[in-house]
């Protein structure tokens, strides 16, 4: 399959939300976009039975269809003091066809700290090349081409070229197994975090992140993986401000 190059001149930019004139109440079908959205409803459904489906073909299934994803790079180091990147791993999703644990998962419940580092685009490769399938006891910083930075307070070190990570201790594991099988090859892992690395350059006057600037990456099904694009800005509604509005609206709904 033939690709175009990728464009290192392309950035995020931000745009006005999808239907900026929407308004309580308001049917998908009101706008072209929303028709043309509600045509596909046509072709019906396709069901899918999680007990019987194939293992490999739920985590592709799960992977293509819960994105984008921000994705958790992890460096952790085990009680021998070996240091270990995982896979690339999603917060989000994580069903392992391979019915195994990842070296990751045992060095994250040690006591040695463990950091999270957001991947962005100028290091997506470096970062691929750690999800080899490596034995436990290799280190696979030495074949990333990156930089192992000090924390401030645990042993675990962080990405020097990441442009946020933060520290962490473990709060709390939770071992998910499955509720018909009994098998046990996810857990959930809730972390402390205790200590954030920014760059400055990263940083806008109010204290956020840059996107423009930041790059990050998502992971999407299969082998891809994406850069933001668009965003768009849309405000939480407010009760307060919002209520009179809303019960005109249903007022009005509810004499049709």
């Amino acid at each position: 399959m033939s690709i175009p190059s990728f464009d290192s001149t392309a950035h995020s930019t931000y745009t006005q939300p999808p239907n900026p004139s929407w308004t309580y109440g308001q049917r998908i079908d009101t706008t072209p976009a929303g028709k043309a959205w509600l045509e596909g409803e046509s072709a019906g459904w396709k069901v899918y039975n999680t007990a019987e489906i194939d293992k490999a073909n739920l985590m592709k299934l799960l992977n293509s269809g819960v994105v984008p994803r921000p994705i958790a790079f992890v460096s952790t180091i085990s009680e021998e003091g070996v240091t270990n990147y995982p896979p690339v791993i999603s917060f989000a999703c994580n069903h392992n066809a391979l019915g195994r644990l990842k070296d990751t998962t045992t060095n994250l419940k040690n006591s040695q700290g463990f950091t999270v580092n957001i991947i962005s685009e100028p290091f997506i490769e470096n970062a691929n090349a750690t999800a080899i399938d490596a034995p436990p006891d290799f280190d696979e910083w030495t074949i990333s081409g990156l930089t192992k930075e000090k924390c401030v307070q645990i042993k675990a070190s962080r990405v020097k070229e990441s442009a946020f990570s933060m520290e962490c201790e473990l709060y709390k594991s939770i071992d998910i197994t499955h509720p018909v099988t009994g098998e046990h090859n996810s857990t959930l892992i809730l972390a402390h975090v205790k200590y954030i690395h920014v760059r400055k350059d990263m940083l806008t006057d109010r204290g956020a992140i840059d996107l423009t600037k930041f790059k990050p990456v998502a992971r999407l099904g299969d082998i891809s993986y994406g850069r933001v694009g668009d965003a768009y800005r849309l405000a939480r509604p407010s009760w307060a401000q919002e209520e009179a509005k809303i019960q005109e609206t249903l007022t009005t709904l509810a004499s049709l």
